[in-house]
């Protein structure tokens, strides 16, 4: 069997993450379940871990991770930048622009990372293996 650890690292305060990051979560527990279900037959283990991360490491917040590599890494004209998050200011109290991570793929922006993205990422990975 083999075995696909997706990775995703959030910022948490006192049990509550941002609107984007929450959007994320969503995403990626509905293509877990997707992926389990198509996976468990082929002999691939599909395995989560929720990384936690306090306002120090915000700036990894709402990475995904496959198997140790960053999903925008498996995803071809994928990039990272960041823009204002309203939500993270609200959670830390602080207004002063509070910028979070997005990523850039063929000129679309997304601030949550969309379910499609999260599926291109695991089989890139996967036939990569």
């Amino acid at each position: 069997m083999t075995n696909l650890l997706i990775e995703w690292k959030h910022f948490d305060k006192d049990g509550k993450t941002c609107a984007r990051c929450s959007s994320t979560g969503i995403n990626l527990a509905d293509t877990i379940k997707e992926l389990q279900t198509e996976f468990d037959p082929k002999g691939i283990r599909v395995e989560f871990k929720e990384t936690k991360l306090p306002e120090s490491r915000m700036s990894e917040s709402n990475e995904i991770l496959i198997d140790g590599v960053l999903l925008e890494k498996l995803i071809p004209n994928a990039e990272t930048g960041e823009n204002s998050c309203s939500s993270c200011s609200d959670l830390i109290g602080n207004y002063a622009d509070c910028r979070c991570r997005t990523i850039l793929q063929k000129e679309k922006l997304f601030e949550e990372i969309p379910i499609d993205l999260i599926k291109q990422a695991v089989l890139n990975k996967l036939t990569s293996k």
